[in-house]
């Protein structure tokens, strides 16, 4: 599943954002921002990653909870040869999150796709369904090419515009709605 920032959403780390759910559970909410690359090589800080990771090749900033440390998010090839190092996500046999501590060439061949993240978003329990009772997120289905999409500044509004009724005329929604 995927949250998309809604208009309305004003809090810096999060406008205009795209968020690939990852860990949903009773204690809180575990995510990463698919929209934000940074400006960082993924050579320059995880070089031995660096062959493997999806253009872009650069670190994403997956959200504003501790941005020194980094996740992968993984697509397998295959979903019977997942790699040692490799959980997948509820709901997904092919993606999941890839430990970075697992020496790159056992992953050799199984992966489809790598992104890394620097941090995450994270919610305690409770708090992500109150900002979605607030409207500040939609909650929609996630299709398998958002999560390793090459050019990731139009993701907001592409996803909001693939999807049915009123939700899709926010797509083209100005940044600011007095202006128009």
């Amino acid at each position: 599943m995927l949250l998309v920032a809604s208009p309305e959403l004003r809090d810096p780390n999060f406008v205009d954002t795209v968020v690939l759910l990852l860990d949903v559970e009773e204690d809180g909410v575990l995510g990463v921002v698919l929209n934000r690359p940074s400006p960082v090589p993924v050579v320059d800080v995880l070089g031995p990653w660096a062959g493997a990771v999806a253009a872009p090749d650069v670190v994403f900033q997956g959200g504003p909870v501790s941005p020194e440390a980094a996740l992968a998010v993984a697509r397998l090839t295959d979903p019977r040869d997942a790699p040692v190092g490799f959980r997948p996500v509820d709901g997904s046999d092919r993606l999941g999150l890839l430990d970075l501590d697992t020496p790159p060439e056992l992953v050799e061949g199984s992966l489809s796709g790598l992104r890394i993240f620097a941090g995450y978003a994270g919610w305690s329990a409770g708090q992500l369904a109150g900002e979605i009772g607030a409207g500040d997120w939609y909650v929609v289905e996630a299709e398998s090419a958002d999560v390793f999409r090459g050019e990731v500044g139009g993701l907001w509004r592409d996803v909001l515009r693939r999807q049915r009724g009123n939700l899709a005329w926010h797509s083209t929604r100005p940044a600011d709605p007095d202006l128009n």
